[in-house]
């Protein structure tokens, strides 16, 4: 269990149930500057976050007495962090409010392919960061990419967050792609993507 300053956590599969609600909000620090406009307003965003959350794609890092520092999600072909459908937006959103924020959510859609682990969001309580947890969230998805039999972990980041490209770069995720946004800049903030990968060893 790692023991930095004041904070000591452990990564644990899943989430605290009862941490569910703390985890939609900070996805939603993390992401609302790249979800934002499509999302809002934030009471919406948070409702549907929460909905969509699956526990069986994720990996935490907790206190002892379970208060949630972090996460990191992924995605398989069975399923993702946030993985839902229109049914879900428009249960929240309303019938037109989800069919359009659906369309324009899967602009951003990536399948996973054979043998591949594809990053799902990862998230720091900004009360914990600087504390490694991001280091440590990270090398526990390359091992369950490399416990799933995956030979590759696959991430996308954008060009307004530079400290999170440098986090994967220090942990060896290498840019194979990158992808502009055209005039779709001005609806999710960010003028482009650039692909990230890892090789890692399959169990």
């Amino acid at each position: 269990m790692p023991d930095c300053g004041s904070q000591t956590f452990q990564i644990v599969p899943g989430f605290p149930e009862d941490q569910r609600d703390a985890a939609a909000r900070l996805f939603w620090q993390a992401f609302s500057g790249k979800l934002g406009k499509v999302l809002s307003p934030e009471d919406k965003a948070l409702a549907l976050i929460s909905r969509l959350l699956d526990p069986n794609y994720a990996l935490s890092a907790v206190t002892g007495d379970g208060r949630l520092l972090g996460m990191a999600g992924y995605k398989t072909e069975n399923g993702g962090l946030v993985d839902g459908g229109l049914s879900d937006m428009m249960a929240v959103y309303g019938v037109l409010g989800g069919l359009w924020r659906g369309l324009v959510l899967d602009l951003l859609e990536r399948d996973p392919e054979p043998g591949l682990l594809l990053m799902d969001g990862i998230f720091v309580s900004p009360d914990a960061r600087g504390l490694g947890i991001g280091t440590a969230l990270l090398e526990a998805v390359c091992g369950t990419a490399a416990a799933k039999g995956c030979s590759k972990v696959r991430l996308d980041v954008i060009d307004t967050n530079p400290r999170a490209r440098a986090l994967y770069e220090r942990c060896g995720f290498a840019a194979i792609e990158t992808d502009e946004t055209g005039p779709l800049k001005h609806v999710f903030g960010f003028s482009s993507a650039t692909r990230m990968e890892k090789h890692v060893t399959p169990a």
